[in-house]
């Protein structure tokens, strides 16, 4: 089987991980920068070219689309669609995945349980937009953030005020949150591929921060799930519609919060904590789903 893997960074842990799992599986791969294809729309021959070179006789095709090539990223993947090639995670779950405020209306509708949540864009509702989710303290987000950048806890009600007022004036899209105090700092990223979670790491954050991302200091350690929080984390990707996600979740005294499903997770803090070759069962899910068998290498 020949499978592109879309990513701008061909030395990025994900990016070799899953080139190394793919040719040990005995499929021919390569990573593709998504921002260097063009395409040609057209209902007789569509078509997408990289360097030149036409793209037509790919089986499959692995997204690692960052958030800042969202739209152009999912368009080069919709194109592959257009050309009936398996995608890993079709473009418009991706596209779901990356409006915050979309997606948490999505898992409310379908009656996930998530932190309270409330979303303005009028300066005057700031005092009705911290009542609502019970006051200080409280996480203020940006809609577009990611890696826990633009996450903002607020001590205050003043404070807050302070903080909303600001991202407003920038005229950014934001959301105001709860905070879950008895979570201490931790979160819980489950790893979907499928209707199974395969692997799960309790993310901690460092001492003096409130946000457990890796990408901040937080540590990671093996997590054992509750049949509820794996269940949780395995129907929201289902809403979701994403064939391999990760799913965050907050312990809460209510039972398991969903925060965040994230269409991209990265390979290197779970492959590390867990031991697990996360990598490998990618590969095997798409041998699965596109009933193309192996030929291991070698």
């Amino acid at each position: 089987m020949k499978i592109a893997i879309l990513s701008r960074d061909a030395s990025l842990y994900s990016s070799m991980r899953l080139l190394e799992a793919a040719k040990a599986r005995g499929h021919e791969a390569r990573v593709l920068d998504p921002t260097h294809c063009y395409m040609n729309i057209t209902s007789m021959k569509p078509s997408i070219h990289y360097q030149g070179e036409n793209l037509a006789d790919y089986d499959a095709v692995i997204p690692r689309i960052g958030p800042s090539i969202t739209f152009y990223g999912t368009a080069v993947l919709r194109q592959f669609e257009v050309m009936n090639t398996f995608c890993l995670n079709n473009s418009a779950a991706i596209s779901r995945s990356r409006d915050k405020m979309a997606s948490t209306q999505l898992l409310a509708r379908k009656d996930i349980d998530l932190p309270i949540t409330a979303f303005a864009h009028n300066p005057d509702n700031i005092d009705d937009l911290i009542a609502e989710v019970g006051g200080a303290p409280l996480v203020i987000k940006l809609v577009e953030g990611s890696q826990g950048i633009g996450v903002v806890l607020a001590e205050t009600d003043n404070a807050a005020r302070s903080v909303i007022q600001a991202f407003m004036g920038l005229n950014a899209n934001i959301m105001v949150q709860e905070f879950i105090r008895e979570a201490r700092g931790s979160d819980i990223r489950c790893f979907v591929i499928g209707d199974k979670v395969v692997a799960a790491i309790k993310r901690q954050s460092r001492e003096g921060e409130f946000r457990s991302n890796l990408h901040r200091g937080g540590t990671a350690s093996v997590e054992r799930l509750t049949p509820l929080e794996r269940a949780t984390a395995v129907r929201a990707a289902k809403i979701m519609g994403l064939d391999v996600c990760g799913v965050d979740l907050l312990r809460s005294n209510r039972g398991p919060l969903v925060i965040e499903v994230n269409s991209s997770p990265g390979l290197e803090g779970i492959e590390k904590a867990t031991g697990k070759d996360i990598a490998r069962l990618m590969i095997e899910f798409i041998e699965k789903s596109t009933g193309v068998k192996n030929k291991p290498a070698g």
